[in-house]
């Protein structure tokens, strides 16, 4: 049995009373909670920001000139400069509030369907969540491109060999996961990137489950397209952040017409107005957007180095109490991985697993996490999958672990 405070100067408890919901009970029992990847759970100073904003200052933005109008809209533009910040963006209005990462992908794939040419080619990794993968199906199918994949290894990383013999003169666009969701992996972007623009192509990087371990400088990784969404950093649901290098921005139409975006409308013509308010369409999500900016500050107070220290910590771990259950096996065995493990035990279906945990109040994922591809891959209906955060402990991954124990025992 583990003591956090013993094993690790980093200071969890400190850091977990920050944490409401980690009080709670699930079915009598302390709750567990190890859905990290799905979504991450929200400290009481992100709370407090967003009963703050309806309590005292809810309004629209950019158009009004009462007093709660002007407070709104320097609160939420303060937001945006924030990602920039953390994100080291040249300019704030390259930093497009979206809905989600989803929405940042069909940003971009919408605008690129009036660029792409039949026979143009696409390539996407084998490791992607769904929402990596239909956007640009659907795209191919619009324009007439043609999709390519990058396959993944029995240890679940790229096979980049195969990636260099897929990029051409034909190759526009590249999108890849920075990291993964269903495995973990932490994905060579920079070697991607510097070869996709070899070939004069675009990349797309999915930041989505990276943004809440690695602190991703978009000008040092020279990507062009960076997406990321807030509910798997401490905020709120509903807003995320589309990164576009500013030629990129320029080039693509609108995504969506309405108030908020244009310049000046007749009907006879209408002028869009310019970045970032040109992809902004209609009434943002204003407190999730303010509530966004406040848990960036949360997790930086904290450090992106002394949490990704120790989560990896976390990681080692619970993987060396996991694999000294019987028949289990780990998915995803990346030298270069984040705090996920995704697994199953004998043939033992993951739902049975998973249902039991829950009855324990351990909170797992299972199925195929949005990437049945790479289900596909390694012949099986899903995994269970647990991922971790750096408000999760050792004694936590004691009790997770003797839940496995007792679900293989009841159902093997």
């Amino acid at each position: 049995m583990a003591t956090a405070s013993t094993t690790s100067t980093f200071d969890v408890l400190r850091i977990r009373e920050d944490f409401p919901i980690l009080n709670r009970k699930v079915n009598g029992q302390p709750l567990v909670y190890f859905d990290n990847a799905a979504t991450s759970q929200t400290p009481q100073q992100v709370i407090d920001v967003i009963v703050d904003y309806y309590s005292n200052y809810n309004a629209n933005i950019h158009r009004g000139v009462h007093a709660l109008s002007q407070e709104a809209t320097d609160a939420y533009e303060q937001a945006r400069i924030k990602l920039q910040k953390h994100f080291n963006i040249p300019q704030a209005y390259q930093t497009l509030f979206t809905s989600g990462t989803t929405h940042g992908i069909n940003i971009v794939a919408s605008g690129f369907s009036e660029i792409l040419k039949a026979g143009d080619e696409i390539i996407v990794s084998a490791l992607e969540h769904h929402s990596n993968i239909v956007p640009w199906q659907m795209l191919c199918e619009k324009t007439g491109a043609v999709l390519k994949v990058i396959p993944m290894t029995d240890s679940g990383e790229l096979d980049m060999n195969a990636f260099d013999a897929l990029l051409s003169a034909q190759t526009k666009l590249v999108f890849v996961n920075h990291v993964s969701n269903a495995l973990g992996t932490v994905n060579p972007i920079e070697e991607i990137i510097a070869k996709t623009h070899q070939v004069g192509g675009a990349v797309l990087v999915d930041g989505a489950q990276a943004s809440p371990h690695i602190k991703a400088d978009v000008q040092a990784l020279d990507v062009d397209f960076y997406v990321v969404s807030g509910h798997k950093m401490c905020g709120p649901t509903g807003v995320g952040m589309l990164y576009g290098k500013e030629a990129w921005l320029e080039k693509l139409p609108p995504y969506q017409g309405g108030g908020e975006m244009i310049d000046q409308v007749t009907f006879e013509k209408t002028t869009y107005a310019g970045l970032p308010h040109k992809f902004e369409a209609g009434t943002p999500n204003i407190c999730g957007g303010i509530a966004f900016g406040a848990a960036i500050d949360y997790m930086n107070a904290i450090g992106f180095d002394a949490i990704a220290a120790y989560e990896h910590e976390l990681l080692v771990y619970a993987t060396q109490q996991l694999l000294e259950i019987e028949d289990l096996r780990i998915y995803g065995e990346s030298k270069d991985k984040t705090a996920v493990i995704s697994f199953n035990v004998g043939s033992i279906h993951p739902y049975d697993i998973g249902t039991i945990l829950d009855k324990l109040g351990v909170a797992v994922r299972t199925g195929h996490h949005c990437a049945q591809p790479i289900m596909d891959f390694y012949k099986i209906p899903g995994t269970v999958r647990a991922s971790f955060s750096f408000y999760n402990t050792k004694e936590e991954i004691d009790v997770f672990v003797a839940a496995v124990k007792k679900a293989v025992s009841m159902l093997g």
